[in-house]
């Protein structure tokens, strides 16, 4: 019997990786003969780098680029197996773990270490880019990032303009006749799971600015900054991308994307479903288990549990979900294809303790849900006959 192992991480607990090693041993447990195909997923946040290098059998790469407040940090980035396709994680280079809350300051924060982590990718001769954009401290609609590639952006006296979402309203001109050669041809994809135009009420700043250190007054300033870039955006590159959904996310990086690479937004986890082969991993299977740290009502929106079983039901095959608690609203998922749903808690027990535990947790349950999976299996086939 195939079965295919397709989790998340557990927050804050165990990679991607680490959660379907676990569940291994449990099915293996159960089944000694199983054939186990272990597919570790994302959604384009934290430990997606990591769950496609596993899933492609690429490898890990390291670059000392420049912080989101201009100090040097050393970040992760990820080569496919097939060495034609690099994937980053925005927020190893430009996010808010990355800025002591104290120093929090959204209109000085820049996103110029992505561009550098891409120039890096660049640099191994991919032919595409994969990038999450989640966890962003910034909020320059991706000028940060471009200024690394190359492009100028200038002030009215023809300067360049400095670093941070608080001085794109100085932008006049945006001149990209020194980008990066290397970028021609390249595609460039972008995980994005937000639909929020760059600006407005639910725009960039106004939603996600309070959360990087940014004060009622700055939100305006950079709400407006924002709406400017577009503008001059629009005039000199061509390409409108005020209110595209996804332009918003990650401090307008996902505009700048659009803008300056001209980046495809697409829902996160169909963007590693496809990129990992999970379709043709799931030929022949019988079973897929998936999972995350918290199944609730959020679920439900496209995370990663439902999106492989969405998937997993098109093909017939029954998805069942091993999670380390479960929420208001969780039920939602029965309905895109998520047979049933398990905690790996055997008893009630601190938070500390299940984390702690959790490799082990998740190992015994996952034995215990391919015995009872087995046993239903035989009973139906004993009805048939």
């Amino acid at each position: 019997m195939k079965i295919v192992i397709a989790p998340d991480s557990f927050k804050e607990c165990l990679a991607a990786e680490e959660v379907a090693e676990a569940m291994a041993r449990g099915v293996r447990g159960a089944l000694p003969e199983a054939e186990v195909v272990c597919v570790p997923m994302a959604d384009g946040g934290e430990g997606t780098v990591r769950a496609l290098v596993a899933a492609t059998g690429g490898e890990l790469r390291r670059a000392r680029v420049t912080g989101p407040l201009g100090e040097p940090v050393e970040a992760e980035f990820g080569l496919f197996g097939d060495g034609r396709t690099a994937v980053i994680e925005m927020a190893a280079a430009s996010g808010l773990p990355l800025v002591p809350p104290d120093r929090r300051d959204p209109t000085k924060t820049t996103t110029y270490g992505t561009g550098e982590l891409i120039a890096a990718a660049l640099g191994l001769g991919v032919e595409c880019l994969i990038l999450g954009i989640g966890g962003s401290a910034t909020v320059d609609g991706g000028a940060g990032m471009a200024q690394a590639l190359g492009a100028r952006l200038l002030d009215a006296e023809g300067k360049p303009i400095g670093w941070g979402g608080g001085d794109l309203g100085r932008l006049a001109t945006i001149d990209l006749s020194a980008m990066d050669p290397r970028l021609r041809g390249v595609a460039c994809d972008v995980a994005c799971d937000v639909t929020n135009p760059l600006t407005g009420p639910s725009g960039a700043a106004a939603v996600y600015g309070p959360q990087k250190g940014a004060t009622p007054e700055m939100v305006e300033l950079l709400d407006a900054n924002l709406a400017h870039f577009a503008r001059v955006a629009e005039r000199d590159l061509g390409v409108a991308v005020r209110d595209v959904p996804g332009s918003g996310a990650a401090g307008g990086l996902g505009a700048g994307l659009m803008a300056f690479l001209g980046a495809r937004l697409r829902p996160g986890v169909e963007l590693v479903i496809q990129a990992v082969g999970l379709e043709r991993k799931l030929r022949g299977a019988g079973l897929v288990l998936v999972g995350e740290g918290r199944m609730d009502a959020q679920t439900a929106y496209g995370k990663v549990p439902v999106g492989v079983a969405r998937l997993a039901r098109r093909m017939g095959i029954p998805a069942v979900a091993i999670v380390g608690s479960l929420g208001e609203g969780y039920e939602a998922v029965h309905a895109e294809g998520i047979v049933a749903c398990f905690t790996i808690l055997d008893r009630p027990m601190a938070l500390q303790e299940a984390v702690r535990r959790a490799r082990e947790l998740i190992e015994a349950t996952a034995e215990e849900v391919l015995l009872l999976f087995l046993n239903r299996k035989s009973e139906i086939g004993n009805q048939k006959s």
